[in-house]
């Protein structure tokens, strides 16, 4: 695989280039947001509310393993890249696509710190929702998110997410979230 060539084939895009919500463009991931993806995941603060540990890795060796690991869950993730006038400032993902169950599991983070508490997320994870609910026959999107992170559970609720219960992984506890599509609740 050339290191100057990326081709990622979003499995929920299909022919759509992006999505738009209200502040925001979903975008599908490319080789230009390596960088940011990787100061992000270095990064201690943006590492510890992931719930994971920083990176120690040259951005040679993050770019070979980053590429490998997006190719190899093509079928059962969408991964975007969250844009602000042509600006990357945070990704989106969709995993653990449960096409039985008509369930996916969400995750976000706005990695550019300064574009924090100003509805960025929000508007991500709204507009995410929107798309899968009018779009797919998905029907429920859940998360997980740390205990100890009210801002980002207030944020999924203000986004329709309700809590189910709590959980502990990897010693750390979690509160798990999800939303029903609204025509079956």
């Amino acid at each position: 695989m050339n290191n100057n060539t990326f081709t990622y084939t979003n499995i929920l895009l299909n022919e759509i280039k992006e999505i738009k919500g209200e502040k925001i463009i979903l975008k599908n991931k490319s080789f230009n947001d390596f960088a940011n993806d990787y100061m992000w995941r270095t990064d201690a603060e943006l590492s510890t509310l992931d719930a994971t540990y920083p990176l120690d890795l040259s951005f040679k060796d993050f770019i070979k393993a980053y590429k490998s690991e997006i190719i190899k869950n093509t079928k059962n993730t969408a991964r975007f890249s969250v844009f602000i006038n042509n600006e990357h400032i945070g990704n989106s993902m969709l995993y653990n696509l449960d096409y039985f169950n008509k369930s996916m599991e969400l995750g976000i983070m706005i990695g550019k710190k300064n574009y924090w508490n100003k509805g960025y997320g929000t508007d991500s994870v709204n507009t995410m929702i929107k798309f899968i609910f009018n779009n797919t026959d998905f029907s429920k999107i859940y998360l997980h998110t740390l205990k100890w992170n009210t801002r980002a559970q207030q944020a999924f609720i203000k986004c329709g997410f309700k809590i189910i219960r709590e959980i502990q992984k990897d010693n750390k506890n979690f509160v798990f979230m999800e939303i029903i599509k609204p025509n079956l609740r």
